[in-house]
């Protein structure tokens, strides 16, 4: 079946779209997305935008799904929401061919969340750079895009933000300049993002910064702080996380535990163990699922067992 075959039965928004008729947009070759690229445009907006996420989600569930060319090709789509999907479909992918896109859209993309969602996407270049898996070249084309985002007093603070957490995995010395200056920003968009953007560090010089984030009148602050604790994963901030395991917010709950988990140790392991028997279901699974990977880290090769 032609791309323009498959992409006119899309059209109709009263049909549902069949997980069939989407597998065969895998591996496009370059004469099929040619062909993608000139008949997408006539599916409906809603539909493109509905597909893209299907795509991404059949991506997820079977690797041996390759959608990376229609995700390319909708980077370029005349509708936000598209794009949106398109840079979330894309997620993973590492090559070098979407740099540009995803560049131009963090600069100037006229819509916001555009430009955030793609600010953060480049942030797995960031990482890519700090395990010598990108071009030193393409890394430093991307921190200076997103520093150059960071710094702009007149940006949306959704999107400075992103820049923020996606810039916080470097462990260039003017990272920490910029992590700090979203913190002291006033800007609560941007101090969560710091908070996010030191969790991406993992460098425990923020833990006692987190610790304070972690006292906050914030419920926000205590989520994004409990998870960064979780990836910087140091002890220091067991007792502090142990102190919010019964705090208001499910959310805040849960993503404690999960920190408690990450860190481990015996002190984390016994409040896991309580937890696990909790009344509240929710709390009581990922307690379980916690403390799974806590007593797995202290004993990865099950000598206790």
């Amino acid at each position: 079946m032609s791309i323009l075959k498959r992409l006119s039965d899309l059209r109709d928004v009263e049909k549902p779209v069949r997980a069939t008729e989407l597998t065969s947009l895998t591996k496009l070759t370059d004469d099929e997305r040619r062909e993608f690229a000139a008949a997408w445009p006539a599916v409906p907006a809603e539909r493109r935008v509905q597909v893209l996420e299907q795509l991404a989600s059949l991506a997820e569930d079977n690797v041996e799904l390759d959608f990376d060319a229609v995700f390319l090709e909708a980077l370029a789509d005349s509708d936000a929401a598209a794009r949106i999907a398109a840079i979330r479909g894309l997620w993973e992918h590492d090559e070098r061919d979407a740099l540009p896109a995803l560049i131009d859209l963090a600069e100037r993309d006229p819509n916001a969340a555009v430009r955030a969602e793609a600010a953060l996407g480049l942030g797995r270049y960031v990482l890519a750079g700090e395990f010598e898996e990108a071009r030193p070249s393409d890394v430093e084309e991307v921190t200076r895009a997103l520093r150059r985002i960071a710094a702009d007093a007149a940006e949306a603070p959704e999107v400075r933000g992103r820049a923020v957490e996606a810039l916080g995995a470097s462990s260039q010395p003017w990272a920490r300049d910029i992590i700090h200056d979203a913190y002291d920003s006033g800007d609560p968009r941007l101090t969560s993002s710091a908070v996010h953007a030191m969790g991406r560090s993992a460098d425990n010089y923020w833990i006692s910064t987190l610790i304070d984030a972690l006292q906050s009148d914030d419920p926000e602050m205590h989520y994004e702080a409990a998870a960064a604790c979780g990836m910087i994963e140091d002890e220091e901030a067991v007792p502090y996380l142990i102190d919010m395991v019964n705090d208001e917010d499910a959310d805040v709950r849960e993503q404690v535990l999960i920190a408690l988990g990450a860190i481990g140790g015996e002190e984390a392991i016994e409040v896991l163990r309580e937890q696990a028997n909790a009344d509240d279901p929710r709390t009581r699974e990922a307690a379980m699922q916690a403390l799974e990977e806590a007593e797995f880290g202290d004993d990865p090769l099950g000598f206790t067992g």
